[in-house]
């Protein structure tokens, strides 16, 4: 069967579960948009929010500028030097100002709807101050992208 999708170049890819929330953009990793919320303006930027998945978890990404109109439901999307980070106290998955995103195929690729990352409580690692440690889950799944009874 051919590979309907492409692999992230360089670095090592991340599979969503194992992402843990960081300033810094070290992400590589790869997904499939499930879902996306409207666009909305702030300031003189658009932005919206997603909810992807891959075969371990599914988490928030939020899309900035023309990656709203550009990436729609069942893209399959490389994310290159991504961050995990609070952004307006919401967890979120991004490319930040140093990422890249780039579409690399649509619908065939398998993934999970939980846990969702965004909505794991985290807190500093007792052990280093600099890292995170899961504390709590918030919800089972998306409180923004509620599924489907």
């Amino acid at each position: 069967m051919k590979d309907c999708l492409q692999r992230v170049e360089g670095g090592t890819m991340v599979t969503l579960k194992d992402m843990v929330p960081a300033a810094q953009n070290n992400i590589n990793t790869q997904f499939i948009i499930l879902d996306k919320g409207k666009t909305t303006l702030t300031g003189d930027y658009k932005k919206c929010l997603a909810l992807v998945a891959d075969e371990t978890a599914a988490v928030h990404f939020e899309l900035w500028g023309d990656e709203c109109d550009v990436f729609d439901g069942g893209d399959i999307i490389s994310l290159v030097d991504g961050i995990f980070s609070y952004n307006r106290k919401n967890l979120v998955l991004r490319a930040g100002k140093k990422g890249k995103v780039e579409k690399v195929g649509e619908f065939c690729m398998a993934f999970v709807e939980t846990p969702n990352m965004s909505e794991i409580r985290w807190i500093p690692d007792p052990n280093n101050p600099k890292k995170y440690v899961q504390d709590a889950v918030i919800s089972p799944h998306s409180r923004i992208f509620p599924p489907v009874p």
